[in-house]
């Protein structure tokens, strides 16, 4: 139970550190967020709902896939923390090229992160499906 403790205060501690860093690009990031109408990050409550329910609906997800069959469930989350990498390497490129690479760092490392998050939620999935003995 503590370790399960420790997971949760950490996923909320890196969700609250996400939100933060999502609501705060430099003047660019800024102009971007108008001129495409991203308003569910403008400001940190809204960017901290986004984050926290998008974690929600992963931890969720994950809860869910734990009661499925076994072979299923592997299946499924594994699947899942592969896609979950994939974003991740997309968002880095993305993020590190063109455009996006002048919004900010801290901007930046908030939209790394939210990947990364989801990333360690399915894989702590997958491996608490792998390690349960029915």
């Amino acid at each position: 139970m503590r370790s399960n403790l420790f997971y949760y205060l950490v996923l909320l501690i890196l969700v609250l550190v996400d939100g933060w860093l999502l609501a705060h690009p430099n003047l660019v990031g800024r102009v971007g967020i108008f001129i495409y109408e991203y308003e569910y990050i403008e400001t940190v409550p809204r960017a901290l709902l986004t984050v926290g329910i998008t974690v929600l609906v992963a931890l969720l997800i994950g809860w869910g896939l734990t009661k499925l069959s076994r072979p299923v469930g592997i299946g499924i989350a594994v699947a899942a923390s592969a896609a979950c990498i994939f974003a991740l390497f997309q968002t880095y490129v993305k993020f590190t090229s063109g455009v996006y690479q002048f919004t900010g760092s801290g901007f930046k490392t908030g939209a790394i992160l939210l990947p990364v998050i989801l990333t360690i939620i399915f894989g702590k999935t997958s491996v608490d499906i792998i390690s349960h003995k029915k």
